[in-house]
């Protein structure tokens, strides 16, 4: 029997830069490990001044599913398009776009996730916590469709047509990129007399978490197969972003896991280590 481990995100490039080395360690060792996108990235912006072009942006919905193609090959991990439309990112006060992923009803945009669940039969899924790590419409509703959709694919009587019931039997949250994680990155690149790039960013961060740290995987291994997935995304991923300025030998020596928040079952006092910790094959 193979481990099946099932990662949730708004958009392509997400997954590449949240928790992107767990998904390769566990695909490496054999896991079947599946990205399900929710939205095409639709309304993104180029963020890569080299291919901020008139060309590149009116083919955009066309080129982030190259990337995301690139990026799974990367990782070694299957991924599938959820079929939502992205979003964007409105200004404070503006409507959401009618038919876009944010303002369907709740249970049309889980449907196509619950069909994914009762399909692919994960043992185990990640997503973002109710903040969507960061206020985005698209990352809040992609929280709220994993939570319905956890539940709802076990029932029977629940969304009818979409296949045969299936309970996943943990549920986490990602907790990458923490304060903490900037914090070690930032105190270590000092006391090896380099420049850090990460004060500016430590001031805008909260203090805490939303929630306790309860799994950490070590995957140090895999931190430049992060980066080559992340970079994957040419229209998303600035090379020249600060992200890629820190040391990766300082990074695997401070840091060398990513971090999870257990949010089903309720989590053991004792911190994991794995991913499948407690799950019945």
């Amino acid at each position: 029997m193979t481990f099946r481990l099932l990662s949730v995100h708004a958009h392509p490039d997400d997954e590449s830069s949240k928790g992107a080395a767990t998904l390769a360690r566990y695909a490496a060792e054999g896991a079947d490990v599946l990205v399900a996108t929710c939205t095409g990235g639709e309304r993104g912006d180029i963020l890569n001044p080299a291919m901020n072009t008139p060309e590149n942006l009116a083919d955009l919905p066309a080129i982030r599913r190259r990337e995301m193609a690139a990026a799974a090959e990367i990782l070694g991990v299957r991924q599938r398009f959820l079929g939502m439309t992205d979003s964007g990112l409105p200004a404070e006060g503006s409507p959401l776009p009618d038919g876009c992923f944010a303002a369907l009803p709740l249970s049309v945009a889980a449907e196509p996730l619950v069909a994914l669940i009762r399909e692919f039969r994960p043992h185990v899924v990640i997503t973002y916590d109710e903040t969507g790590g960061y206020p985005h419409p698209d990352h809040i509703r992609t929280h709220e469709v994993t939570l319905e959709a956890f539940t709802a694919a076990a029932d029977p009587d629940r969304y009818p047509g979409t296949g045969d019931p299936w309970q996943p039997q943990k549920l986490y949250y990602q907790a990458t990129l923490s304060r903490a994680w900037f914090q070690a990155l930032h105190d270590a690149t000092l006391a090896a007399g380099l420049e850090s790039a990460m004060g500016e960013v430590l001031s805008e961060l909260p203090t805490a978490p939303p929630f306790p740290i309860t799994t950490k995987i070590r995957c140090e291994q895999y931190f430049a197969t992060r980066d080559q997935a992340l970079l994957a995304h040419r229209t998303q991923v600035d090379p020249a972003h600060p992200f890629f300025a820190h040391s990766r030998e300082i990074e695997q020596k401070v840091w060398p896991h990513e971090d999870y928040h257990l949010a089903h079952p309720a989590p053991r006092l004792e911190l994991e280590d794995d991913l499948f910790t407690g799950v019945r094959l």
